[in-house]
């Protein structure tokens, strides 16, 4: 069974620095997924847009600037509340969003509770999956072994 941490909040679209949009989201972590985090940007469209990217870049932007290339996390103030930016960019566009930090970490400290950091991996079954691989094919492997792969050099009757 899998576990979903949903949070629904309101970031703010920076359009200049006088200037934000509210744009309302939903976050979204699911431990089938347990590496990344999902967001969900309803922009008024009929499909909202979404972003994933790593659990751990955004546990990083909320203490630290971190991130390079499409998503980029870091916090600061904005008139005295602590936030934090989201740099997004894709082929469509780039966007700054700026989320509530004590709502973001909040969510956060869910999902860090439900698969705590570093016990991904086990969440994903990779162990499993390949212990059940290897054991579907060992039987097989004898059989496989046995047979001899090249025809002999040796010809018969004298060919």
């Amino acid at each position: 069974m899998h576990t979903v941490v949903e949070r629904e909040l309101e970031l703010k679209l920076v359009i200049s620095p006088e200037r934000a949009v509210p744009v309302p989201a939903r976050l979204t972590y699911r431990t089938d997924d347990p590496y990344a985090v999902h967001i969900a940007f309803h922009i008024g469209s009929d499909q909202p847009v979404d972003w994933t990217f790593a659990r751990e870049l955004l546990v990083e932007g909320v203490f630290r600037p971190c991130g390079h290339g499409d998503v980029r996390v870091w916090p600061t103030k904005v008139d005295g509340r602590s936030v934090v930016l989201m740099a997004l960019t894709s082929p469509d566009g780039d966007a700054l969003l700026e989320a509530p930090a004590a709502a973001v970490s909040a969510w956060l400290e869910r999902t860090l509770r439900v698969v705590p950091p570093g016990s991904e991996a086990e969440r994903l079954g990779i162990d499993d999956g390949l212990a059940e691989l290897l054991m579907a094919t060992t039987g097989r492997m004898d059989e496989l072994w046995l047979r001899d792969p090249w025809p002999s050099d040796e010809s018969k009757d004298g060919e």
